[in-house]
């Protein structure tokens, strides 16, 4: 239980999972100032009105009363607005296009949903990685997402935000990652014989350490061209994460329009 908390979205690593985590808790807390006392009363009314009370008094010809209404509709009708509220505010405020601000350069991400593992490509930085999205600390990070299969969801408990991905078009997503470390990131929509191991991680590392894997990931030996799509693209899964020291130009917008050549 202790490791899932850790790891969850109870455990928020950048602002957008801190404020989701703020929503749920608010939201949780109101609900619960409704659930604990009908609870409550739902029992000292089945206590008080026992057979064997004979102090009980049962009012059979019971009739309308304005008071006793007025709390019976404005309690729930407090808690819609509160609710409400807190929903309108927080998909204004976390709507998943809107760009946040943080340290250092914006680091821009391609990520393409495969049968059953993740492609991210490095638009900017020229490489691409499979099953692992390696960041720096305090940046911000602009998502573009689509599938090349059926339709997915993309999602780092830790910071926020689960984002369809589908065939043909693209979804856009920004998150920060605030501490270093790794975070593990899921599909969060069933799709097919190997979903259950369609995972990946999030590395955060500090700016320097984002620079020296870039340069290390540059020397390899793999390219991201018709070939090496196409191996990859075929249903199944890996044991490793792979990297990619070069991609061929616009390969991201060929998988959208399903023309990689």
């Amino acid at each position: 239980m202790l490791s899932w908390w850790k790891s969850g979205v109870l455990d928020p690593q950048g602002p957008v999972g801190a404020a989701e985590r703020l929503i749920l808790l608010d939201a949780t807390a109101i609900m619960l100032a409704i659930v604990v006392p009908v609870i409550l009363m739902t029992l000292a009314v089945a206590w008080w009105f026992r057979s064997g009370n004979a102090r009980a008094q049962h009012l059979p010809d019971w009739e309308y009363s304005g008071p006793v209404e007025l709390v019976v509709w404005s309690i729930p009708a407090l808690v819609v607005m509160f609710l409400g509220g807190i929903a309108w505010i927080g998909s204004h405020d976390l709507d998943p296009p809107k760009r946040l601000t943080g340290t250092g350069k914006p680091v821009e991400i391609q990520v393409v949903a495969l049968d059953w593992k993740w492609l991210f490509i490095y638009p900017e930085e020229g490489v691409a990685s499979v099953n692992r999205v390696v960041v720096p600390v305090g940046a911000p990070l602009h998502f573009t997402i689509t599938s090349a299969s059926v339709m997915n969801s993309f999602f780092v408990p830790q910071l926020g935000s689960q984002i369809y991905a589908m065939g043909g078009m693209t979804t856009e997503l920004n998150l920060r990652a605030d501490k270093p470390g790794t975070y593990p990131g899921v599909s969060a929509q069933f799709s097919g014989d190997g979903f259950s191991d369609m995972r990946f991680e999030l590395v955060a590392m500090p700016p320097q350490g984002f620079d020296d894997w870039l340069g290390k990931t540059k020397v390899g030996a793999r390219i991201l061209d018709a070939a090496g799509y196409s191996r990859l693209s075929r249903p199944g899964t890996i044991d490793q994460p792979t990297t990619y020291a070069a991609i061929v130009p616009n390969v991201f917008e060929a998988i959208i329009r399903n023309t990689v050549k």
